[in-house]
């Protein structure tokens, strides 16, 4: 959803009319997991994508025609695997799709909420009665809600949004009565912070960028963590490691990277990130230069739990010697930890 949000708001600030279409549910190979989503507005405009191929030719024309006063569908594609690359459905894929209008309430809510980079969640009637199909309501996780369902199901609704914060995963949930919901979890963008304004560290933010990355790049030394040097870095952070991740804060949605291979800098952040809720926390340096690390830890009083949560040598092994080559190899054992978890 974050990534149609920015047409979602010029489209609306033009007064157009906005169609969602949703990924619910995948069999086999699709190229979008569930959750995925695109985006129409009433002048066929698109952005974002669910599938690929005809298959989202035909989405698009389903988009508009709700949008001309049709009623909100549920649509399914399953394609044989000869003709599976034909319209965007790997190696025979089945796809289940939810298209309905974006309701303005709940529109100008989700544009606030995505924002302001808050967790949310997104509810939406997918099979029931006709006059409930569509129908929407945004979760904010301070309580707070944009939306209204029928009487019966907004309850349930909200409490299903609340299990969706703690699995950060959408799913269908079947009511009573024949009422189905697909409940959309929105997290704010994974967020990495880099500590030492290296070359690495220069490459790093520009790849982490592309992937949707919130950057912070951490350096007390000003003629390294500069504006010049890091013009695309989300939040550049002139001070003492520990002091600034205070201060930046580290959620379960976040990555750590050390890169100044110095243990002034280095450690202070290690001491407060290795304990922390991070879902990575790697270093720079070989072998013995982790182990030394490692030593320096346990001896500033972390436990062994907190210590063997670090990652170094840094990146998985690709072989690359050239600092884009190993800012590559950092970031694919960043997304490679955090697809696991």
């Amino acid at each position: 959803m974050r990534d149609v949000i920015a047409e979602i708001k010029k489209w609306r600030g033009q007064g157009k009319q906005v169609a969602l279409a949703t990924v619910l549910q995948t069999w086999g190979s699709s190229p979008r997991a569930p959750g995925a989503t695109l985006a129409v507005s009433q002048d066929g405009e698109m952005a974002g994508s669910v599938s690929g191929g005809c298959v989202e030719g035909a989405v698009v024309q389903e988009s508009l025609d709700v949008l001309q006063g049709g009623v909100p569908r549920l649509l399914h594609f399953g394609v044989a695997d000869e003709t599976a690359w034909d319209v965007g459905l790997a190696c025979g894929g089945n796809i289940d799709i939810f298209v309905k209008r974006l309701d303005p309430k709940v529109g100008a809510a989700l544009v606030d909420v995505l924002s302001a980079e808050q967790t949310a969640a997104l509810v939406s009637v997918i099979q029931g009665p006709d006059a409930m199909l569509g129908q929407s309501l945004l979760v904010i996780e301070t309580g707070d809600h944009s939306g209204n369902l029928e009487s019966g199901v907004q309850e349930p609704a909200i409490t299903q949004a609340k299990v969706a914060f703690a699995k950060s995963k959408p799913v269908r949930v079947q009511l009573d009565g024949g009422v189905e919901l697909f409940v959309e979890p929105l997290q704010p963008p994974p967020k990495l912070i880099i500590v030492g304004g290296v070359h690495i560290a220069v490459a790093l933010v520009s790849l982490a960028e592309t992937l949707g990355y919130h950057t912070v790049v951490i350096d007390p030394r000003r003629q390294f963590g500069s504006p010049e040097r890091f013009p695309h870095a989300d939040e550049l952070v002139n001070e003492w490691p520990d002091e600034a991740m205070d201060a930046v804060g580290i959620t379960t949605n976040t990555a750590v990277t050390m890169l100044t291979h110095d243990p002034k800098i280095d450690d202070p952040g290690l001491v407060k990130a290795l304990p922390s809720m991070a879902f990575y926390v790697g270093a720079l340096g070989g072998k013995q230069t982790q182990a030394s690390r490692r030593e320096r830890m346990l001896e500033a009083g972390l436990d062994e739990e907190s210590v063997v949560r670090l990652k170094g040598p840094i990146g998985l092994d690709l072989g690359g010697r050239s600092p884009e080559e190993i800012a590559l190899a950092i970031l694919a054992e960043i997304v490679q930890v955090r697809n696991q978890a």
